[in-house]
C-alpha cells in the first residue's frame, strides 16, 4: 500500500513538470510572434560572394550594373576615336597638291597683265597658264622678285599678302592668277625703286624659275607685295 502512495506521488511530480515545460515553451512563442522561428539573428555576418579578384560585397554593397558599364569621359581617347570633323581633314589631305601633280615652270606659260591703279595703289596680275597636255594643280605664294636684263637685282623680293588661298586645279589651256601689288610715286616718302625690266618668278612648290617682261613696274613706298594664286585670269 505504501509502494503504491509513492509511485502515485512520483508520477504527480513528473507530468507537473512537464506542464511547466509545456507552458514555458508556449509564452515563448507567443512574446517572439509567428515568424520568430525563421528571423535571422541581427549579429549575423553579410553574405558574401568569392571572385577571382577578391570578396564583393552582394545585396545593398552591390555595385550598381548600370554604372559598371557606363563608359568613362575619356573612353574616345583610349579607344582611339576621332571627332567628326577628322573626316574634312582627311578629304582635305588627300586632295592636297602633290609633286606629281604640280604645276611647274617647264609645263607653264606666264605673262603680266596690265596695270589697275586706285585709291593710290597699283596692282598687278602676273597669270600662270597651264600650257601641258594634262591637268596641274597650283596652291600657296609664288616667289617674286624684279630683275635687270643683266641679272642685277632691283630692291627686295616680294612679300606676302593674304592667306595661302585653296588648291587651283588646271586644266590644260586654263589660266589661275597671283597680284603683286605696290603704292603710286609720292604716297610714302620712301623713294622709288630704279625701273625694273623683268619679273623673275618661281611658281608655288618649283624649284624653277620663270620670267616674263614687268612692263615698267616700279615699285614705290617701299611696298611689293604679292597674294596666293587664285583661279583664273585677268588682264
Amino acid at each position: 500500500m505504501s509502494l503504491t502512495i509513492k509511485s502515485l506521488g512520483r508520477g504527480r511530480r513528473v507530468a507537473a513538470g512537464s506542464l511547466i515545460a509545456v507552458a514555458a515553451l508556449a509564452l515563448t512563442a507567443c512574446q517572439d510572434g509567428p515568424g520568430a522561428a525563421s528571423r535571422p539573428s541581427s549579429a549575423a555576418p553579410a553574405t558574401q560572394q568569392q571572385s577571382g579578384s577578391g570578396v564583393q560585397p552582394t545585396g545593398a554593397e552591390q555595385p550598381s550594373s548600370a554604372g559598371a558599364t557606363r563608359p568613362s569621359a575619356n573612353a574616345a581617347a583610349s579607344t582611339g576615336g576621332k571627332p567628326s570633323g577628322s573626316a574634312h581633314a582627311t578629304e582635305s589631305h588627300a586632295s592636297a597638291m602633290t609633286a606629281s601633280d604640280r604645276c611647274t615652270a617647264a609645263n607653264m606659260s606666264l605673262r603680266l597683265g596690265a596695270s589697275d591703279i586706285g585709291a593710290g595703289n597699283i596692282h598687278y596680275p602676273l597669270v600662270f597658264t597651264n600650257k601641258g597636255k594634262k591637268s596641274c594643280t597650283l596652291r600657296g605664294f609664288p616667289g617674286v622678285s624684279l630683275i635687270l636684263r643683266d641679272g642685277s637685282p632691283v630692291g627686295k623680293p616680294a612679300t606676302r599678302e593674304g592667306g595661302t588661298g585653296g588648291l587651283v586645279r588646271l586644266q590644260p589651256g586654263q589660266s589661275a592668277h597671283a597680284v603683286l601689288h605696290t603704292v603710286n610715286e609720292g604716297v610714302s616718302d620712301t623713294p622709288c625703286w630704279a625701273d625694273s625690266q623683268i619679273v623673275y618668278v618661281y611658281p608655288p612648290g618649283s624649284k624653277e624659275s620663270m620670267t616674263t617682261g614687268s612692263r615698267g613696274l616700279r615699285v614705290c613706298g617701299g611696298r611689293f607685295d604679292v597674294t596666293a594664286v587664285q583661279a583664273g585670269a585677268l588682264g
